[in-house]
């Protein structure tokens, strides 16, 4: 694998990463989250394939994924493992395990999950143009962070 594409999905994972804390912390950084997306992107879960569009919903609808998070106790996701796989000379596969940590009602969560990242890599920068994850629904529900009719909305 060529390390710099290596390194280069390291950075943005870590970019990624804190950028999503700064939100929890009241910082949502709404540019830079979009920027991290292609123009058009794909999601694929056990809810189903969904096609998202880079433009003003996406841009209104980061702020308000925040807040879902931080309305469930979300105090921390972080990276604990990144795999990368080198597809071509434009593409790489990054598996991250994320570190999830939750406090509500004076009770602390630990979560572990992973989700499976495609990006394309033009012009020098990394974007994300699909992602495949687990049934967080089900997840959030077993450990009572949501009940059976709320809607977690992805960023």
């Amino acid at each position: 694998m060529k390390e710099d594409i290596k390194q280069k999905t390291e950075a943005f994972f870590g970019e990624y990463e804190d950028r999503f804390n700064r939100g929890l912390s009241g910082k949502p950084d709404v540019e830079g989250t979009a920027a991290a997306f292609a123009d058009s992107f794909i999601e694929s879960s056990p809810a189903g394939v969904h096609a998202g569009k880079n433009g003003d919903e996406f841009r209104k609808a980061i702020p308000q994924g925040i807040e879902f998070y931080k309305s469930i106790g979300t105090r921390s996701m972080n990276v604990k493992k990144l795999d990368v796989t080198l597809i071509d000379d434009f593409h790489v596969m990054a598996r991250v395990h994320w570190d999830s940590r939750y406090r509500q009602e004076g009770r602390d969560v630990a979560i572990e999950f992973d989700v499976v990242y495609f990006l394309r890599d033009f012009d020098g920068g990394l974007k994300i143009f699909a992602y495949v994850t687990g049934d967080e629904q089900k997840v959030l529900e077993q450990y009572g962070l949501v009940s059976k009719n709320t809607t977690p909305q992805e960023v």
